[in-house]
């Protein structure tokens, strides 16, 4: 039994049979520990990074307990240089991190729209890719999913605006600071504009999808995002899901993408549905 995992079943003997005050006290700072750091990594795709190697803890401890030999010895090898990879994986998160405490900064936190806010969102980015359809105006809107995108956020202007069509169409328009990049939207937020996504490597892209098109792959390719993209030089609305296009969106399919992305994907939010009993009651 490699050192890593007999330390860790120890810890466990003792605070299932020596808990103090001191023990509950020292268990709720790292805990406290452990999800801010969590919180820090959630909008970046090193979170997925993380649930990886939580998943590698627990499968070591249960080949542990069900005594794979050779499968608990390729576990605890990996994780004996476990520190190592962490740091060397997480290298821009820790600096983030450690930027963020210098400063004092506090985690931002969620925003609990109601339904009446979403479905006017959904309205006004319709409106949106319409009107630049209508003119031909290029643009390229990323919908962070699960996976997150400070990343790609990091690289734009950062804008923090409620969502509106005269905000977004603003910053498509041909000739002004932030048309030229994407822009990405976190819930009921646009977050960033002008950004720089990666192109997708694929070599079956059809070679009439230009450079907005080939970004907007990209993204879905290396995470969960959604994209919109409206062509400049046709107007036809697409969407990007998963690395797969579908091209030539109407009203009506954008309606669809949208309320599904909005609607069905979100979880349950106790926060959320005290505001919407809030609001229904202030207005009643």
């Amino acid at each position: 039994m490699s050192f890593n995992l007999q330390t860790l079943q120890n810890a466990v003997w003792n605070v299932l049979h020596r808990t103090g005050f001191s023990d509950i006290l020292d268990i709720l700072i790292v805990a406290i520990i452990l999800y801010e750091l969590f919180m820090l990594v959630r909008h970046t795709r090193g979170s997925a990074v993380l649930k990886g190697v939580i998943l590698l803890i627990v499968a070591a401890i249960f080949s542990q307990a069900l005594g794979l030999v050779a499968l608990s010895w390729l576990l605890s090898s990996i994780m004996r240089y476990g520190v190592i990879v962490i740091f060397v994986l997480f290298q821009p998160e820790l600096r983030h991190a450690l930027e963020q405490v210098g400063r004092g900064a506090l985690l931002e936190g969620n925003y609990n729209a109601s339904i009446e806010d979403t479905e006017r969102v959904i309205q006004e980015i319709i409106q949106t890719c319409m009107d630049l359809s209508r003119r031909r105006v290029g643009a390229l809107i990323v919908f962070e999913q699960k996976t997150g995108l400070q990343d790609y956020i990091e690289t734009g202007t950062r804008i923090d605006g409620r969502i509106s069509a005269p905000l977004l169409e603003n910053i498509f328009e041909p000739n002004t600071p932030l048309h030229d990049g994407a822009v990405i939207i976190r819930g009921t937020s646009v977050v960033s504009g002008a950004c720089i996504l990666n192109l997708t490597e694929s070599r079956d892209v059809n070679r009439s999808l230009g450079t907005r098109h080939r970004a907007a792959l990209g993204v879905s390719e290396t995470t969960d995002a959604i994209t919109l993209v409206v062509s400049e030089e046709t107007g036809v609305i697409s969407k990007t899901e998963g690395g797969q296009i579908v091209r030539n969106l109407d009203e009506k399919a954008l309606r669809e993408i949208l309320s599904r992305m909005y609607f069905e994907q979100n979880t349950f939010s106790l926060s959320r549905l005290w505001n919407q009993l809030r609001r229904r009651g202030a207005k009643a």
